[in-house]
C-alpha cells in the first residue's frame, strides 16, 4: 500500500484530498502546520477541524509547530516589504518555504514517506521529452492556484500530488457531502490567512508598523492630501485616497524615502514593461534569449501576451504587447504557455 502525507488546513479542499486518497487505497497520514496563534483555518480552529477529519477517516494526525518559520518567512517578510513601499505576495513564499519544503522534509525524514498531497487546485505532470516536472493550471480555472505555486522547485513538484487538480469546486463539495465530512459545508477561506486571522491586512500591518503621516502628491510633486502611512496603500488603488480631483486618480508609486504616496491618472498608472527578479523556471531552463509567453501580474488578472527578455542573475524584463495598469512591485509575474507554467518572478520597483 502506497503511503502519503496530506497537508490538512481544516478546510473542505484539503479534507476532500485526504478522503479521496484514503478511499483510493492510500495509507494517508494527515499533517497540519501550526503557523500562528488566533482564529482562522490555518490556526487553532483549523487544527481542531483537521483532527476531526482524521478521526472520521481513521487516519493518524500529526501537528508540526512552524510558528517561528512562519514569523520569519512570512510575517517579517510582509512587514519589511510594506515598510519599503512594495506590496509583497506572501502566498508563493509561504508555499515554498513554510509549507511544501518543510512538509516534504518531515514526511521523508520523520515518517519515511516520499510524497505529500495538498488541496490546491493545480496539476502536475512529468514531461519525458524535457525530463522536467510541469505545473499546469487546474481544470477549474475559477479556482486555479498555479499562480501561487510558480516558485516550487523540481524536487518539490516531484514529491507532490494535487488530487483536486482535475475536478471543479462543485465536485469537491459533492464529494465532501458523499464522504460525510465535517467540513462539507464549511465556508470558503480567505485567499490570505493573515487577513482571516486579523480581519484585514491593514489591521495586521498596524500591529507591526507605526503610523507615519505623510503627503499624497501628483507626479509633479503637488500636494493633494495627507496619508496615515504608505503601508495602507497599494499600486492601482483608487478608493480611500481622501482627495478631490476633476478626474479619477490612482496610486502609481509609493516613496518610502520621502514618505509619499504618488497618484496620477489611469494612463499615468499604466506602463509598457516591467522587470522581475528572483525567477524560478519550471517547464523550461532559465532562458538565454527572449521568449514569447502569456503573463499574469496578479492572481485575478487575465493572462496577457508578453515578450520576456532575460537580463541575467535571475532577472527578466517583461515587454507587454499592450501597456498594463497597476503593475505592483512585490507581486508575482507568472509566465504561462497556455495551461503550462513556464516560471515566474517578483516584480521589481521601477
Amino acid at each position: 500500500m502506497k503511503r502519503i502525507v496530506v497537508g490538512l488546513s481544516g478546510g473542505v479542499d484539503s479534507s476532500v484530498a485526504a478522503a479521496a486518497l484514503h478511499h483510493q487505497g492510500y495509507e494517508v497520514i494527515g499533517l497540519t502546520l501550526w503557523l500562528m496563534k488566533g482564529k482562522g483555518q490555518c490556526c487553532s480552529e483549523g487544527m481542531v477541524d483537521a483532527a476531526f477529519i482524521c478521526e472520521q477517516l481513521g487516519i493518524p494526525h500529526e501537528i508540526v509547530d512552524t510558528r517561528e518559520l512562519f514569523q520569519e518567512n512570512i510575517v517579517d517578510y510582509l512587514v519589511s516589504g510594506y515598510e519599503s513601499g512594495v506590496t509583497p505576495l506572501p502566498c508563493s513564499q509561504c508555499n515554498r518555504t513554510v509549507k511544501f519544503a518543510p512538509m516534504l522534509k518531515y514526511a521523508k525524514e520523520t515518517l519515511g514517506i516520499d510524497q505529500i498531497a495538498t488541496g490546491h487546485y493545480a496539476r502536475i505532470r512529468y514531461d519525458e521529452a524535457t525530463g522536467r516536472y510541469q505545473l499546469l493550471r487546474a481544470r477549474d480555472h475559477n479556482k486555479d492556484q498555479s499562480y501561487f505555486l510558480y516558485d516550487l522547485s523540481q524536487e518539490l513538484l516531484a514529491g507532490s500530488l494535487f488530487p483536486l487538480g482535475e475536478i471543479v469546486k462543485e465536485e469537491t463539495r459533492r464529494m465532501a457531502a458523499q464522504y460525510q465530512l465535517k467540513t462539507a459545508d464549511k465556508p470558503e477561506s480567505q485567499d490570505l490567512c493573515l487577513v482571516e486571522a486579523h480581519g484585514s491586512m491593514q489591521t495586521f500591518l498596524d500591529r507591526y508598523i507605526d503610523l507615519k503621516e505623510g503627503e499624497i502628491v501628483d507626479r509633479a510633486g503637488k500636494i493633494l492630501g495627507k496619508h496615515t502611512g504608505i503601508h495602507h496603500y497599494t499600486i492601482g488603488q483608487r478608493k480611500g485616497l481622501g482627495i478631490a480631483a476633476p478626474e479619477p486618480l490612482y496610486v502609481m508609486a509609493l516613496d518610502p524615502v520621502m514618505n509619499r504616496v504618488v497618484v496620477g491618472s489611469r494612463d499615468e498608472a499604466t506602463q509598457p514593461d516591467c522587470t522581475a527578479g528572483r525567477t524560478n523556471w519550471i517547464a523550461i531552463p532559465e532562458p538565454t534569449a527572449p521568449i514569447r509567453a502569456q503573463v499574469q501580474v496578479r492572481y485575478r488578472s487575465k493572462p496577457v501576451p508578453v515578450t520576456a527578455i532575460p537580463l541575467g542573475e535571475g532577472r527578466i524584463k517583461l515587454g507587454f504587447d499592450e501597456p498594463q495598469f497597476g503593475i505592483t512591485p512585490g507581486q508575482a509575474a507568472v509566465l504561462y504557455d497556455g495551461e503550462v507554467v513556464l516560471g515566474g518572478g517578483i516584480i521589481e520597483r521601477r
